[in-house]
């Protein structure tokens, strides 16, 4: 197969197949051939990135996800991506593995918000305890000088069970605990935009979207980011500078 790019999945399973639908969904088409290719990697037995993000004395993900980018660099994808916010905690050390280009979801994300919210100066973010902790998104969005709003302590307990009590643990798709999280940081800590750090919240969103919130919705962005990349490559531009313009320095 030519021209397809591959998705490292499984962190959640039903997040990936989220990103899946998009891409399928979003994509302009005519007949059958219009769709995307792509290899999806769903990998569901990587160990859980906050688990040890917490606690580096239970299983490290990065050994699998090192394992499934040289497994699949040697087929020669146009480009990876990484459906899971929390998993660019490796990002760095993944992205040094091959010669195929990487995208960095998070950072595209927020540079998103720079061009689509210049009046804003400060970035609501939601996330998983593993991203807060470790300042993932929180990086990205200084990077541009913006300014990372977390909200209250009653935020996190909220996420935590919409995240894992109810999606990762359930199946089920609280869409009204995610509306109230964000009227919650909007209201009361003042964030006009809020972003989606984790692609659970980002399933919970597109189940229902309400126009009443302004979000930045990184799974929503990488699928049409890959669908652009993709069509642009089919048309005989070479990958490497097809995704220049989304890597960023």
């Amino acid at each position: 197969m030519k021209n397809f790019f591959t998705v490292l999945g499984g962190m959640g399973t039903l997040a990936t197949e989220g990103y899946v639908h998009l891409v399928n969904t979003r994509v302009k088409i005519t007949k059958d051939q219009d769709y995307m290719n792509y290899i999806l990697v769903n990998h569901a037995t990587i160990p859980d990135r906050t688990t040890w993000i917490e606690d580096h004395s239970k299983p490290n993900p990065f050994d699998a996800l090192k394992e499934d980018v040289l497994q699949q660099a040697q087929l020669g994808p146009d480009f990876f991506l990484m459906p899971c916010n929390t998993a660019h905690y490796w990002y760095d050390q993944l992205a040094a593995l091959s010669d195929v280009p990487f995208l960095n979801m998070m950072e595209i994300a927020v540079h998103k918000f720079v061009d689509n919210y210049p009046g804003e100066d400060k970035l609501g973010l939601i996330a998983t305890e593993g991203s807060i902790r470790d300042g993932l998104y929180v990086k990205y969005i200084k990077k541009v000088n913006k300014i990372p709003e977390l909200g209250g302590p009653e935020i996190q307990p909220m996420v935590n069970q919409l995240i894992y009590g109810d999606i990762k643990d359930k199946g089920y798709v609280d869409t009204d605990l995610l509306h109230k999280i964000l009227k919650i940081m909007r209201d009361k800590y003042g964030c006009k935009v809020v972003l989606l750090g984790c692609t659970e919240l980002s399933l919970a969103y597109e189940d229902k979207p309400d126009p009443e919130f302004d979000v930045i919705d990184p799974q929503g962005i990488i699928a049409d980011v890959s669908i652009e990349l993709e069509e642009k490559i089919r048309k005989g531009m070479d990958p490497k500078e097809a995704v220049e313009k989304y890597m960023y320095k």
